[in-house]
């Protein structure tokens, strides 16, 4: 396989990631590569491994070996692997596709850092503020919208990156009222199944605080309030970005048990369903994505063409330079208290 070359104003993009699929497979490897199917749509583009060889697939010890790679911009966006690949490619173009945040480590001023929420720009916006910074959130596939079937499943739960108090303590509470699901594997439409649901049960906030890093979109309440599916869900990280309690879904893990089962089985049974205008979802299909892929890969490569010719100036917000700045700051209100006091 060969990288094709910058094509007029628009460099190729090269998406990292460790594998396509086995140990690796996860939500965050099916958003990379259902981002890099959208970015095909506006430039070239193509998957590089860096941690297993595949048959087929680009290999990065084998990209860096070829010539011009100037139009070239890798995409790294593997959380854990970021700090390395960054410092391994300091030399090439790189951007940042930024899912979860709070990793711990800092990115040059020369990466530009491309966010699925607004939740994580605003992390990014004030651990990197020298950097570009853009937001692109996750798409939700047409196949998500609300079929209008009769719903047979009372509640739906995921146990994956559930709470130990959803599955142990509100799952069953809810089993001796109503009809709950619980699924423990891949489910190969996913859709059809909210269409099945009333009520959907999420609360992520524990696994990510056990993994040390943010919920970075979450797309499966979103996935599921599109197929109109009651959702009840955490609102931690980027889940803050479209949910809104009251309004377009309930907050789930409110003071106690007896009281989520009270207003789930109000759900279930007797409110009538929030419904959501297709305009709510529109942000987050795939033509309003394709269109701000499209205006910030010209952002970007207009940046990288600055960037091959001019150094960065603008001094970094170091600890050193911070203590510096409030000791300045202190310094000045005493200046400021000691001429008041003179006159």
């Amino acid at each position: 396989m060969v990288l094709v070359k910058r094509e007029g104003s628009v460099r190729s993009l090269c998406f990292l990631i460790p594998g396509t699929g086995g140990k690796f497979a996860c939500g965050g490897l099916w958003a990379e590569l259902k981002t890099l199917r959208l970015a095909q749509e506006v430039c070239s583009a193509k998957v590089v491994t860096y941690r297993q060889r595949e048959k087929e697939t680009l290999f990065l010890d084998d990209v860096l070996q070829k010539p011009q790679l100037e139009d070239v911009i890798f995409v790294i966006s593997w959380g854990f692997d970021v700090p390395k690949l960054s410092a391994r490619l300091k030399s090439y173009n790189v951007v940042y596709h930024a899912h979860s945040a709070e990793y711990g480590f800092k990115l040059p001023s020369s990466v530009p850092i491309i966010t699925v929420s607004r939740n994580t720009m605003g992390y990014w916006g004030q651990r990197s503020p020298h950097s570009l910074i853009y937001y692109l959130p996750n798409q939700i596939s047409d196949q998500f919208h609300n079929l209008n079937l009769e719903r047979d499943i009372d509640v739906l739960v995921q146990a994956r990156k559930s709470s130990e108090y959803l599955l142990k303590e509100l799952v069953p509470a809810l089993q001796q009222k109503c009809n709950v699901t619980v699924v423990n594997s891949y489910v190969e439409d996913l859709a059809g199944l909210f269409n099945r649901a009333k009520v959907y049960l999420y609360d992520s906030a524990e696994y990510w605080a056990m993994q040390g890093v943010s919920e970075g979109f979450g797309l499966q309440p979103m996935e599921a309030i599109a197929c109109g599916c009651q959702v009840f869900s955490s609102v931690n990280g980027g889940l803050s970005d479209y949910l809104d309690p009251g309004f377009n879904c309930y907050k789930i893990a409110a003071y106690s048990k007896e009281f989520d089962v009270q207003r789930i089985l109000r759900v279930v049974h007797n409110l009538p369903p929030i419904a959501l205008p297709e305009e709510f979802f529109a942000e987050y299909r795939t033509k309003n994505i394709i269109q701000r892929l499209e205006q910030i890969l010209t952002d970007i490569n207009y940046f990288l063409d600055h960037k091959d010719q001019h150094s960065s100036h603008i001094q970094s917000l170091t600890s050193l330079r911070l203590t510096k700045l409030r000791t300045q700051r202190i310094f000045a209100k005493l200046k400021e208290r000691y001429l008041s006091s003179k006159t």
